[in-house]
Order: structure tokens, then sequence, then C-alpha cells
């Protein structure tokens, strides 16, 4: 998924998703989940995710 289709599905800007990949800025819980659904990724299976890149 790009860049501007995650920010379109979520509702964030572009730029703002570049941040979160460059780890330059951290999600509200909002935000967040706003990512997991754009993603159809539930909230604990992309915890899951993120522990097993650890």
């Amino acid at each position: 998924m790009t860049q501007e289709k995650l920010a379109f599905e979520a509702g964030i800007s572009r730029n703002y998703v570049s941040l979160l990949e460059l780890n330059q800025k951290s999600p509200t819980v909002d935000v967040w989940l706003r990512i997991c659904d754009a993603l159809d990724v539930s909230a604990a299976g992309m915890i899951k995710r993120v522990q097993r890149k650890r």
C-alpha cells in the first residue's frame, strides 16, 4: 500500500505517514487504530507483528 493510499484510508496526511515510518512521530491511539483499520489488521494483530520484528 502506498503512503498516499494509507493516508487517505486512515484520514491522515501522507507527510504524517512518512514521519511515522521514519520514527520521527508517534501516533495517537486514535490514529493508530485508524491505521490498523486501513490496513485491515486488528489492533492485537498489529501488536503481534511488531513484537515479532523485535
